[in-house]
């Protein structure tokens, strides 16, 4: 049952105990080490505690069975789906969420993101996924993101970049007013030391397309940001994605996509394991978004 707009939802299903058993197996079968370790910070930061702990939010969710593949893998399209999820929570605590931005005729759109993943994440795990804004680049506003497992384990970091859109102009713009001034305190503290990278076009034949229909939309009426990554995945061989698993993503949205546009995928594999892809709309021939994928063995 829910619990409540401040958490996640979570479904509990009785099922028969053959069904329960074959899916414990499953859960055991593939969780073999994945290949990239995490990554100690390699600079440390320094930081009033106080103000570290007012500024970071720290939300736990839980990966049901809908937020999986067929392999019970925590989805590329949840993951991002739980960064973002923290990243609403984090402003709104903070007093520059959508509600307080609306005030200046402002709304957050995600710009960028780079994604480091240590080792797939499973079915039925509870994770903690920390957050924070990190430092503003001129109209570009930077916040990143560590998610620990049980343990407490660094199993994935992350770094954003967001842009705040005038509601008329459609043209970023500079958030003002009281939340403003806490926007780059912790510039020092990062879960990855570089900002998400401006991806390159890429020209390739091997293409495919999809429609934009109902729920693939958000609040605004264009394509969720986290359906982009699922429909990058499905231009993968089912085979491939059996034995592989993201292990970095880097994502760059660019235009806005509606109901009924459709995309075509541009997708090439210049280096073993890395893929590059490129959704175009059809109807403008304008690139809506483009991304980077490494894949690891597990």
């Amino acid at each position: 049952m829910g619990k409540g707009a401040s958490g996640p939802f979570r479904l509990y299903i009785n099922l028969p105990a053959n069904i329960a058993i074959n899916w414990i197996l499953l859960f055991l079968k593939n969780s073999s080490h994945f290949c990239c370790p995490p990554q100690p910070m390699k600079t440390p930061y320094k930081m009033n505690n106080s103000e570290n702990r007012e500024l970071t939010l720290f939300t736990q969710f839980n990966v049901s069975s809908a937020d999986t593949d067929m392999n019970a893998r925590l989805r590329p399209g949840a993951l991002v789906n739980f960064l973002i999820q923290s990243a609403i929570q984090s402003a709104d605590s903070l007093g520059f969420g959508f509600g307080n931005l609306s005030q200046e005729r402002l709304f957050w759109v995600l710009s960028r993101m780079k994604i480091e993943i240590y080792r797939p994440l499973k079915w039925n795990e509870d994770i903690i996924v920390e957050t924070w804004p990190k430092d503003v680049d001129g109209l570009i506003y930077l916040r990143d993101f560590i998610i620990r497992d049980q343990s407490d384990s660094v199993v994935v970091r992350a770094s954003t970049a967001w842009l705040a859109i005038n509601l008329e102009s459609k043209r970023p713009g500079k958030v003002e007013g009281i939340g403003a001034s806490i926007l780059d305190r912790l510039r020092n503290k990062f879960a990855l030391e570089t900002h998400p990278e401006k991806l390159p076009a890429i020209h390739t034949s091997a293409t495919a397309e999809k429609t934009v229909t109902y729920f693939d939309l958000d609040l605004n009426k264009h394509v969720t940001s986290t359906r982009y990554i699922d429909w990058m995945i499905d231009c993968m061989p089912v085979d491939y994605l059996a034995t592989h698993y993201p292990s970095n993503i880097t994502l760059n949205y660019m235009k806005e996509t509606r109901l009924g546009d459709q995309l075509i995928f541009h997708f090439s594999n210049d280096k073993t394991d890395v893929f590059d892809f490129e959704g175009i709309q059809k109807a403008y021939s304008q690139t809506a978004v483009r991304g980077k994928i490494e894949f690891s063995t597990i």
